[in-house]
């Protein structure tokens, strides 16, 4: 799955996806649940996300993953995928 070479650019690129498949699955159930109650809102932070992640993996393509870190702000569309998800979820429970 990964290539034997030291400094091998392919390892970053199979990492990089690899991370994304990683995250993926909470992203989208925290979109789609989040999207019920704040369809908007989940939308910019489920675009947030996406970009963040592009930036993300763009970093780590170049060979130097520590550029990656340029991408870390996808970390806010998520955190405000979980604050639009939590809320959503306290609203039914609590109707007002």
């Amino acid at each position: 799955m990964y290539e034997d070479k030291e400094d091998s650019v392919f390892n970053c690129y199979q990492r990089a996806h690899q991370n994304t498949l990683e995250s993926y699955p909470a992203f989208m159930s925290l979109l789609i649940l989040g999207g019920l109650g704040y369809p908007i809102t989940a939308s910019v932070f489920g675009m947030i996300w996406v970009a963040g992640r592009v930036v993300y993996s763009l970093g780590y393509f170049s060979g130097d993953p520590r550029k990656r870190l340029q991408g870390a702000w996808h970390m806010i569309g998520l955190l405000g995928l979980l604050g639009t998800t939590c809320v959503f979820g306290v609203r039914m429970v609590l109707p007002v």
